[in-house]
């Protein structure tokens, strides 16, 4: 049977690593919306770019 002490000592570790897993998946998330957002504003740039040298301002 395992002691009081020892029950709060696992208990504290569990909380831990669910802390840990759910950090490591929101920092996931937060990566892959900052790469569709670069994706997203490289596209644009490039598409202005194009528009500018096929339509230059007189």
């Amino acid at each position: 049977m395992a002691s009081h002490v020892e029950q709060q000592v696992q208990a504290r570790i569990q909380a831990a690593r669910w802390k840990a897993a759910n950090e490591k998946r929101r920092r996931a998330e937060l990566a892959a919306a900052r790469r569709r957002g670069l994706t997203h504003r490289h596209a644009q740039k490039l598409r202005n770019l194009t528009n500018r040298q096929t339509y230059p301002r007189t």
